[in-house]
């Protein structure tokens, strides 16, 4: 099915909005130092942290790398020439997203700055209205039926 929309209309890289949550509660960090936990912080959780961050990177590859094999876009700014439902993609819609959302909430908890995380959620929200929207218009608008039944049988996030 050919779209009219050419791309899904996202101007910038959708990881600038977790690097920017995670500075801005780093300067906030600075000027009133917040920590999640007292310190010595437990080895369970620095491991724990660790963990995650794993975790997350690993989703975050598998999706890079399951676009890359099926040879379509991976920037929100091209089109998409495939309805991608294989690797990650069957368990979520948007693998690298849960996969960086991991992925800082691990390194907010290892570096123990409570600002970082309360900034999440922002991040969350500014992330499905700016970028999820959009993208899944464009792929309602480019794939119809199909990616409407893939909505269907798997979630957004998990």
């Amino acid at each position: 099915m050919a779209s009219s929309i050419e791309n899904p209309g996202v101007w910038f890289p959708p990881p600038i909005l977790f690097v920017l949550g995670f500075f801005i509660g780093l300067a906030l960090n600075h000027l009133w130092p917040l920590p999640l936990v007292p310190e010595p912080r437990p080895n369970a959780l620095l491991w724990l942290s660790w963990g995650v961050i794993v975790v997350g990177l690993s989703i975050i590859v598998s999706g890079l790398l399951t676009f890359r094999f099926k040879r379509t876009a991976i920037y929100p700014n091209q089109p998409a020439t495939k309805l991608v439902q294989s690797g990650p993609y069957r368990f979520t819609r948007n693998p690298m997203y849960v996969g960086l959302t991991a992925t800082y909430l691990g390194i907010a908890v290892l570096t123990n700055l409570l600002w970082t995380l309360m900034f999440l959620p922002i991040v969350l929200i500014v992330l499905q209205r700016a970028v999820i929207r959009r993208e899944e218009r464009y792929l309602t608008n480019a794939f119809g039926n199909a990616y409407q039944e893939y909505c269907q049988r798997v979630r957004r996030w998990l």
